[in-house]
């Protein structure tokens, strides 16, 4: 494990520290001074919740960082990190000697030589949409199934699951289903397990999931077909399920450029003027993870769509949670987007 990539100075903003989350894949970033003395530690989800509370990439990456972590010496028995894990919570511990300085780190998934168990997860894939505004190219290709870079969209969004322990999918289709069913399979030569939900009419990105409420008993992640993205479905899915969360929704930061000067007024008084202001919202992004019993409350066989699920759960009193997607992210909708996604790998 190289665990100098995760090193970040406390000098550094937070665009850096998510540059060093992707470089190390351990999720964790150890903010240290000049001398690398451990100043405190930036995870995944610090970074996620700090854009939310509106923090900019330039910030500095102190605003998020969480002092005071649990760290070990480099004589710590491996049997000694393994219980501060458990006990805490967490998968990574620094190791810091006698004067703070950083000379290492642990992570859960590389304490044993032996590889960890990964636990079965479900995803279930919404592939049943007829991609009006990819025409012709969908008239007789079902949109999940256009080619990127030689291989299925689908097909990438099945492999990068698998890579991170998903082995069971439930597809939803509807139009020109045969050729995605005849395409998977049952999955096994993808060393997967498929199945499929037919949809005799469209039930919206969340309606096909009232007809397989009864066969799912654990937490999962939905998605759409056309989203390609470098977002672990893992990490969501720890997430959701360390939140206690009922559903959880992937949300991205969108920039709207008004290109003109704005005038500001009070009734015919000019009070000022905001030169081609940026306005900022969050937008749905297409990933999602729920719980088993949110399925409870779909009428089987309706048309929904996701956000009227959880504007329905928080009725409820149910918690519906956003999980911020700062990685490669991209809806395949249109002719530009397929050309300019044939860079994914």
């Amino acid at each position: 494990m190289d665990w100098e990539k995760t090193l970040v100075n406390m000098s550094e903003n937070i665009k850096t520290a998510i540059e060093s989350l992707n470089n190390s894949s351990l999720r964790i970033c150890m903010v240290v001074d000049t001398y690398n003395t451990l100043v405190g530690t930036v995870s995944d989800g610090d970074i996620r919740r700090g854009i939310l509370k509106g923090y900019k990439l330039n910030s500095n990456i102190k605003k998020i960082t969480r002092k005071n972590p649990i760290v070990c010496s480099p004589t710590t028995s491996l049997e000694d990190v393994k219980s501060l894990m458990q006990e805490n919570g967490i998968s990574q511990i620094p190791i810091v000697d006698e004067h703070n300085i950083v000379c290492g780190m642990h992570d859960l998934s590389n304490l044993d030589q032996n590889k960890l168990i990964v636990e079965s997860k479900l995803m279930v894939i919404m592939a049943g949409g007829k991609g009006r505004r990819l025409m012709p190219m969908t008239e007789n290709c079902p949109k999940p199934m256009l080619l990127i870079n030689g291989k299925p969209m689908l097909e990438w969004i099945i492999h990068r699951a698998k890579e991170q322990g998903f082995d069971r999918f439930i597809i939803c289709v509807n139009y020109l289903a045969h050729l995605i069913t005849g395409h998977f399979g049952d999955g096994g030569k993808y060393g997967v397990k498929i199945s499929y939900v037919n949809e005799d009419k469209p039930l919206g990105t969340g309606g096909a999931l009232s007809l397989v409420k009864n066969k799912i008993k654990e937490p999962f992640i939905l998605t759409n077909g056309d989203v390609l993205s470098d977002v672990n479905y893992s990490s969501l899915l720890d997430f959701h399920i360390k939140n206690n969360a009922d559903a959880t929704m992937c949300v991205r930061k969108h920039e709207l450029h008004n290109p003109f000067g704005v005038v500001k007024t009070d009734g015919v008084k000019i009070k000022g003027f905001e030169e081609k202001p940026i306005h900022h919202s969050l937008i749905n992004a297409g990933i999602y993870a729920f719980s088993p019993e949110i399925l409870s409350h779909l009428d089987y066989n309706e048309y929904y769509d996701v956000p009227t699920i959880f504007i329905k759960i928080s009725k409820l009193g149910k918690t519906g949670l956003a999980y911020l997607v700062h990685e490669h992210w991209i809806d395949v909708g249109r002719p530009e987007d397929l050309i300019s996604v044939n860079g994914y790998k």
